[in-house]
């Protein structure tokens, strides 16, 4: 891309931990010609002699300084990022921030790229995760292969730790540090063994290669022994009816109302990128219980305690699930209240208490009623006859404007 053609005001140049000798000639020289250059202490060290503009580092927190990147610059401001800055980097802060037109990027190769060559991983086959702005159990898995961008060189350990105690011990953890750069480490061993023996010294600047072992992935509804329970859990197929109707939607947040084992909220959280839940749960086993279960699948589940006594304390939701505790006093209404225009809800109820609570609530804001009853195949004698479950009677409803 040839910056003169773009008008940008913002320049983002990438560089790798080789610095400027492994620049290609058109990001030189934008570096040699700037009369400012923006970066963390760590970038900004790379730069060499030939690059005579003003270094600044950035202050904390960051987001808040952005908004006066511009004010009293004569001419292009530029920004020296690790990598490709439009790869979880400040490339795609500063569009978002700024807009396309006025920030033109220089990439480098990426670490996700590099990574994979030292590990002999195609890239497209290859789970890109975060642990910059994410807590570690974000990059747990059941199965299949990730490049992990660290948070510091604690992450690593962090990480193996996790694995080890949610069964995957076995994983295979490959710690690469300084990608590209003349002082290159790379450590391979099972995250029960680093799990035993931290790695020591790592560097901050590294990424990770899990190879998640065993691999125990499931495509759609998980069966109920996935999770840990007491009996108190929406069960698969019902839980099948359940997100049909929440209809997730990328980066969207569920409350999951009196929660159980919060199976729900786990299925909500693996089924679109983004989305993340909080489940409301009185009993404080059971809140035990969820947040076990969402670091096993490494999903973005907050528990907390009663509903709807912190409705007012909790992030506004897109979606919310009653599963339990419909039929106590004013419980569904505060959780209409609480959703947006556009929102949805969805609520099951077994009990004849609890159906009339939805019946009423139909009659009232409309939406859909659902009865769900399903049978089971069981030994009577030598034969096999049908053992019916409870029948589970579902409201769902979009709230509109006026509703």
């Amino acid at each position: 891309m040839d910056v003169a053609e773009v008008a940008a005001v913002i320049v983002v140049v990438g560089i790798g931990a080789d610095g400027m000798a492994g620049l290609p000639a058109a990001s030189r020289s934008e570096l040699t010609r700037a009369t400012v250059v923006y970066g963390s202490p760590r970038q900004l060290e790379l730069l060499d002699a030939t690059v005579t503009a003003a270094r600044r580092s950035w202050p904390t927190p960051l987001l808040p300084a952005l908004d006066t990147l511009l004010d009293g610059a004569d001419g292009d401001v530029h920004v020296v990022a690790s990598g490709d800055p439009l790869l979880h980097g400040i490339g795609s802060t500063l569009i978002r921030r700024f807009g396309a037109d006025l920030v033109a990027v220089l990439p480098h190769v990426s670490s996700v790229t590099l990574a994979c060559s030292r590990v002999g991983w195609s890239v497209q086959d290859t789970e890109i995760i975060s642990l910059v702005t994410q807590d570690t159990v974000a990059a747990v898995r059941r199965g299949g292969q990730a490049i992990v961008l660290s948070r510091n060189g604690s992450s690593p350990a962090e990480l193996a730790r996790l694995l080890a105690d949610t069964g995957r011990g076995d994983s295979e953890l490959t710690i690469l540090e300084q990608l590209g750069g003349p002082r290159e480490l790379r450590r391979t061993s099972t995250a029960q063994e680093w799990s035993n023996r931290p790695p020591g010294d790592v560097d901050d600047l590294n990424v990770m290669a899990v190879r998640y072992l065993p691999d125990a992935r499931q495509l759609g509804i998980l069966p109920d022994d996935a999770f840990a329970h007491d009996g108190q859990i929406t069960k698969q197929m019902v839980r099948a009816a359940t997100l049909a109707a929440l209809a997730p939607k990328p980066g969207e947040l569920l409350w999951d109302v009196g929660a159980g084992s919060g199976s729900v909220a786990i299925q909500w959280c693996l089924s679109g990128p983004g989305c993340r839940a909080i489940a409301f749960e009185r009993d404080e086993g059971r809140r035990a219980r969820i947040v076990h279960n969402a670091t096993a699948f490494g999903v973005r589940v907050e528990a907390t305690f009663d509903a709807p006594e912190t409705f007012a304390f909790t992030p506004p939701p897109d979606v919310i699930f009653v599963g339990g505790g419909v039929s106590q006093p004013g419980l569904m209404d505060a959780c209409w209240d609480a959703l947006r225009a556009g929102g949805r809800l969805v609520a099951n109820a077994v009990t004849v208490e609890s159906e009339a609570v939805l019946a009423q609530h139909y009659s009232r804001h409309g939406g859909e009623l659902r009865r769900f009853q399903h049978y089971a195949g069981d030994a009577v004698g030598s034969f096999t006859g049908w053992r019916p479950a409870m029948p589970v009677t579902q409201w769902s409803a979009t709230k509109t404007g006026t509703s």
